[in-house]
């Protein structure tokens, strides 16, 4: 998981009616075996540099937040499972789309 993703998520809790419970639950998340947070560092900059270009130059960019997102996902080599149909326009992972 990136830290980008748990701060949104920790911001919707705050903001929502449930944020006890809510954090409750998220705060056993990153004890599930197959969860690690991700460290963003030089190099996810490089990538997000580079996708962030990339959706310029296509006339598609997408939020900063979601290009530092992808930009994990590219250095890690991850498939980034999300509701955002932007991050398909993002060529350098593999994104799999599911609508709500």
């Amino acid at each position: 998981m990136n830290p980008i993703i748990l701060g949104e998520l920790l911001a919707s809790f705050r903001m929502g009616k449930n944020e006890g419970r809510n954090r409750s639950i998220l705060q056993e998340f990153p004890f599930v075996p197959r969860v690690n947070i991700l460290e963003i560092a030089r190099e996810t900059s490089e990538r997000y540099a580079t996708i962030r270009c990339d959706l310029r130059k296509k006339g598609t960019p997408i939020p900063t937040n979601d290009v530092w997102i992808a930009a994990s996902a590219m250095q890690f080599g991850l498939k980034l499972l999300t509701t955002d149909k932007h991050y398909l326009d993002v060529s350098q992972i593999i994104a799999e789309y599911h609508p709500v």
